[in-house]
């Protein structure tokens, strides 16, 4: 086999693959074969059709199709190998001669992995963040817990003012006359919620229980029944009682109602801890991001689009798998962000950019460092994807086989050494340094 590489830019290279041609009257002959096997011609047993009657009935093409299914797909991974290609693309490829009795050509276009040039990974430095939990955010908490521990409490003769809640009935009129959805019964309400239409909450401001009040608004003009966008309308509302929180006192009772603890000392103690870990681990993201950061910013790469937005494909399928999982489309999804599939692709550019340049990062580190991968490695490995997926190690193990993603286990267990590896010389700095 021949094989000439020419590149005709910084990242397409056309492979030029010339197969010998008994090789080829080899790949027509277990073509044929095939082709017979598969095909029932009246007046033969199947797989005993002249070849010459196979043709006529299926035409050349067919046979010469599936000549190139048996020569091109070994023949381009052999021409990778020899020229140490590594493909991010697909090829497209154009057949220059393919029959029988001459040799096989064809030319391969593919966009080739970029050269990487490491900039400095090794003795970066950033700055970790001191953890330190105040008491003020302590208490905070607290009052986040009163909040979800608190009664609501009928206030006869009260005034409704913003953070109230009341029970009302409506009855809403455009024109002079009620329209579908305009009206409700024993509806509840929170003052200052935003719940209604801009301007309706505010005009029950005062109101008393049993008091009737007339409110005067108008929907939006880009409101989401088309018929009343832009409308004024007018609400006839009853006031059926006003209702307000009632906080708990902050004492052994209300540490007992809101957590596992017997007073207030050791409630606050638990928050405290549990604030700690959230900022230590906080800080240690953002330490390692800051690292991971410099690393990226140092490498000198001529990026390919194709993998920009090959990224950019991964992440949308990935946004898309998990609105599935809880039960949203994709569609609806960008209607509700006021967006398109274009605007979307373009919000993650810059991301799926960064996330490229990390992957070839880690890649040619673990080159670099002659990074390995063992046994245990991969074990580790399927072991912690079945703790995340909450499945048994062996189903997953027999997952990664079936669906043939060893290899791709194998380079994300390079990728993490090689990330750890820049974490092990890393510097922490004080602030200011």
């Amino acid at each position: 086999m021949r094989v000439t590489a020419e590149k005709i830019d910084n990242h397409k290279i056309v492979l030029e693959v010339e197969i010998p041609q008994p090789e080829v009257d080899k790949a027509f002959d277990r073509a044929y074969q095939r082709l017979a096997n598969k095909v029932n011609i009246p007046g033969f047993r199947k797989g005993k059709a002249p070849r010459k009657i196979l043709e006529a009935r299926l035409g050349k093409e067919a046979l010469a199709d599936e000549a190139f299914e048996l020569l091109a797909p070994q023949a381009y991974s052999k021409a990778l190998d020899e020229q140490q290609i590594e493909p991010v693309s697909r090829p497209h490829i154009d057949v220059v001669q393919l029959e029988q009795g001459q040799p096989f050509i064809f030319k391969a276009t593919v966009v080739a992995k970029p050269e990487v040039t490491l900039g400095e990974y090794k003795g970066l430095k950033a700055v970790m963040a001191p953890v330190a939990v105040s008491e003020e955010e302590v208490n905070q908490k607290i009052e986040e817990l009163r909040e979800r521990h608190a009664k609501m409490i009928v206030v006869p003769d009260a005034a409704l003012q913003n953070g109230d809640f009341s029970i009302i009935d409506f009855e809403g009129f455009v024109d002079g006359q009620p329209f579908k959805g305009g009206d409700a019964k024993g509806y509840p309400l929170e003052l200052g919620s935003g719940s209604f239409i801009p301007g309706f909450e505010e005009q029950l401001l005062g109101a008393k229980a049993g008091e009737s009040r007339e409110v005067k608004v108008s929907f939006p003009t880009d409101y989401f029944v088309p018929e009343l966008a832009g409308k004024e309308a007018k609400f006839d509302v009853v006031i059926q009682d006003v209702k307000r929180k009632e906080l708990p006192e902050v004492d052994a009772d209300f540490a007992k109602d809101a957590s596992n603890f017997d007073s207030v000392e050791e409630l606050k103690a638990d928050i405290k801890n549990k604030l700690e870990v959230t900022a230590s681990q906080k800080s240690e993201r953002d330490y390692r991001n800051e690292i991971m950061k410099q690393a990226v910013e140092g490498v000198k790469v001529d990026l390919p689009e194709v993998m920009v937005e090959a990224k950019i494909d991964q992440m949308i399928e990935d946004l898309d798998i998990n609105l599935q999982n809880r039960g949203l489309k994709l569609e609806n999804y960008l209607q509700y962000m006021g967006t398109d599939a274009t605007g979307l692709r373009e919000k993650y550019r810059e991301s799926a950019d960064i996330a490229v340049r990390t992957d070839l990062l880690l890649d040619e580190i673990a080159k670099a460092e002659a990074l390995k991968v063992e046994n245990e490695d991969l074990d580790q490995e399927v072991h912690e994807m079945a703790q995340s997926y909450n499945a048994p190690v062996d189903e997953v193990r027999k997952i990664v086989i079936e669906q043939g993603r060893v290899g791709a286990l194998s380079q994300n267990v390079l990728r993490k050494k090689a990330m750890q590896v820049i974490f092990d010389s890393a510097v922490k700095a004080e602030a200011g340094e």
